[in-house]
């Protein structure tokens, strides 16, 4: 399965990226990268992540790093990362429509 970032998850790496930066231009930067490489493990087994409970739809999973959750969608060919957000915060019900 391809993985495809929406625009809605890619302006959320920015931001995470930006505010990282005030810190470490360096470790933002490789956050990031680790970040994004770590979904690579959604493209064997998507379907083994757990939906997420707030919302509890099937087709609606999350991916843990570190202390934030990785949305994402699975279609039937692919899977759309959606949203990126810090796991103590709640998805909204709306981030889930990209």
């Amino acid at each position: 399965m391809k993985i495809i970032w929406t625009q809605e998850a890619l302006e959320r790496l920015i931001k995470i990226e930006d505010y990282i930066s005030t810190d470490s231009p360096e470790r933002a930067l490789r956050f990031i990268n680790q970040l994004i490489e770590h979904t690579s493990l959604l493209s064997d087994q998507p379907h083994l992540r757990r939906t997420v409970p707030e919302i509890a739809r099937v087709k609606i999973r999350e991916l843990i790093f570190k202390k934030y959750r990785i949305v994402y969608r699975l279609t039937e060919n692919d899977i759309e990362i959606l949203t990126v957000f810090e796991g103590h915060m709640l998805l909204r019900i709306d981030e889930t429509d990209s």
